[in-house]
């Protein structure tokens, strides 16, 4: 007997037949003898329904700008969050059809404690006493996700993708044998499928790889949630919600179908490198001339922190003389009009001549945790680019990572030949 937290996210709960679906996945493990806590996103389409609705409310009275920029962000958690709420009582009442005992429970009634940033709220403690007293009974916690309870004793929901982090910290809480995340892919490949036909399903990454596949544009977890499950040391299973739940090794409870995320030391043979990752719709901004001195960077990248402006890559070339330097960065092409403005705003704190931007931009990464003990990754990237013509703009590299900035029109092409040159395609 084990314990165990599965989640289900938007498209595996979209409709009352695929609810029901999710039901015989959770009555197999409970049949199987297993203590079962279940973590339910909105159905597909709900939550992007409830947002466009609060930001389509009537303006408050006497403001000049859009309703978007004056709702009560603790309004806008309590609407919001109401999808989850339906999702886990519909699949507790499909649970309890199916002969399953099972109650629905909301974030604020376990409670799941979080800090105060309502809509992008972290978890802060949950009290799992409560979930692993009824598991022993045999009653399965159907969990709405992506909620807490804030210190305004409110309900505060965890930003988008939010289900995944409920998940991982709830299997913390219990203390589970694992935690499965069931999507509508059936595990975490070398890279997106779409565009690499050949690409294939990875049995085992590590947390640190997996987190970086996150970061980098991967969609199949948030990124918190990896951050948690590698903190905790969550073994986290991805697996598909659509395959026959009474298929042959579903009920695996060692190696069910799906990519184990776990700690680099269960994994014996560690491949060079485990993936390609990529994220469109990058933009580059550059600082012309500015003075080489202590501080420059504080006032630079500060004011964009505090902007709540994610800058990414940066690049600094000092002049000759050792006394100007140009600072170059990226950041999201749907912040670049935000940056400039904080820049231009602390213009005279910073000292720039000119500041420049670049849309259009990809990013694309080679991950892998063997290349810490390995020579000439990164050498074999740039020759395999170099022979596709494709130019690199900014280059970034951690142990296990190697950032490349390039054209976005090229994005495609510069994953299938990474994916290529690193022999990711054979199986």
């Amino acid at each position: 007997m084990a314990r165990i937290v599965m989640k289900f996210g938007g498209t595996s709960v979209a409709n009352l037949e695929r609810i029901h679906n999710v039901a015989r996945h959770v009555k197999r493990e409970v049949d199987a003898g297993h203590e079962v806590a279940v973590v339910v996103s909105a159905m597909s389409g709900k939550t992007n329904e409830l947002v466009d609705w609060v930001q389509n409310t009537p303006k408050v009275a006497g403001s000049s700008g859009g309703a978007a920029s004056f709702y009560d962000a603790r309004e806008y958690d309590a609407i919001v969050a109401s999808g989850e709420q339906v999702t886990s009582g519909l699949l507790a009442i499909a649970l309890q059809s199916l002969g399953v005992n099972a109650r629905s429970w909301q974030g604020w009634q376990i409670p799941i404690r979080t800090d105060n940033a309502h809509g992008a709220a972290r978890i802060l403690d949950i009290d799992g006493s409560d979930i692993i007293r009824r598991m022993g009974e045999g009653q399965v916690a159907v969990v709405a996700g992506f909620q807490g309870l804030g210190p305004d004793n409110r309900i505060a929901t965890l930003g988008r993708g939010g289900s995944d982090t409920s998940a991982v910290a709830i299997a913390a809480a219990v203390k589970a044998d694992r935690c499965d995340i069931y999507t509508d892919v059936d595990g975490v490949y070398t890279t997106d499928p779409r565009i690499v036909p050949k690409a294939r399903r990875l049995k085992k990454i590590a947390f640190e790889e997996m987190l970086e596949m996150a970061s980098l544009g991967a969609k199949v977890l948030q990124v918190r949630s990896v951050e948690l499950a590698m903190v905790h040391k969550v073994r986290t299973f991805v697996r598909s919600s659509f395959e026959d739940p009474d298929a042959p090794g579903m009920g695996d409870l060692i190696n069910p179908p799906g990519t184990l995320i776990c700690d680099e030391d269960e994994i014996v043979e560690q491949e060079v490198v485990t993936g390609i990752a990529y994220a469109k719709d990058e933009a580059q901004i550059s600082l012309r001339r500015l003075a080489d001195r202590p501080g420059v960077s504080a006032a630079i990248f500060g004011p964009l922190a505090e902007a709540h402006i994610n800058v990414d890559m940066i690049v600094q070339n000092i002049s000759e003389d050792g006394s100007r330097t140009d600072m170059t960065f990226t950041v999201p092409s749907g912040d670049v009009a935000k940056a400039i403005k904080v820049l231009d705003d602390n213009k005279t704190q910073i000292g720039f001549d000119v500041v420049q931007n670049e849309t259009g931009l990809a990013k694309v990464s080679v991950i892998g945790i063997g290349m810490r003990s390995h020579a000439g990754v990164a050498a074999s990237a740039f020759k395999a680019l170099a022979e596709k013509n494709i130019n690199i703009k900014a280059i970034t590299t951690s142990e296990i990572k190697i950032s490349i900035l390039i054209d976005g029109a090229y994005a495609e092409l510069a994953v299938r030949t990474l994916h290529s040159a690193y022999g990711l395609d054979k199986s």
